[in-house]
């Protein structure tokens, strides 16, 4: 009557399933590439959609502390101080993707791939 640990399985009969290209069932190594630059991608695309929602949300509360300031120069200050934060942060962005875009073009690698990824996000 042996329980052991290592006896006990983890997986299912045949592995484990995932859908679309998250499983990279029929790959092979030399698609390693291709599917390291489709993540880069997406990742580059999400973050930029992302910084770009939060700079809404900023400018957003900056404007509200502009408004309900009530006239205090400090708490007006404050919100300009914030709408100005993230208006610097977008032009990071803005710049990082045009650095990221001339690193790729001198490497031969399309690393942004297009300016809206969303189709590819949900296509796989």
């Amino acid at each position: 009557m042996s329980n052991l640990l290592a006896d006990v399985p983890l997986a299912p009969s045949g592995g484990f399933k995932l859908f679309g290209r998250i499983g990279l069932e029929n790959t092979t190594p030399d698609s390693a590439p291709l599917i390291f630059n489709q993540v880069l991608k997406t990742a580059i695309g999400l973050l930029t959609i992302i910084a770009f929602i939060w700079f809404i949300f900023v400018l957003i509360t900056g404007a509200l502390g502009i408004v309900t300031s009530g006239g205090d120069k400090a708490k007006v200050a404050e919100a300009r101080s914030r709408i100005t934060t993230g208006l610097i942060g977008v032009i990071v962005i803005v710049a990082g993707l045009f650095i990221a875009d001339l690193i790729g073009q001198l490497l031969g690698v399309d690393i942004l791939g297009g300016a809206l990824l969303l189709p590819q996000l949900f296509n796989n």
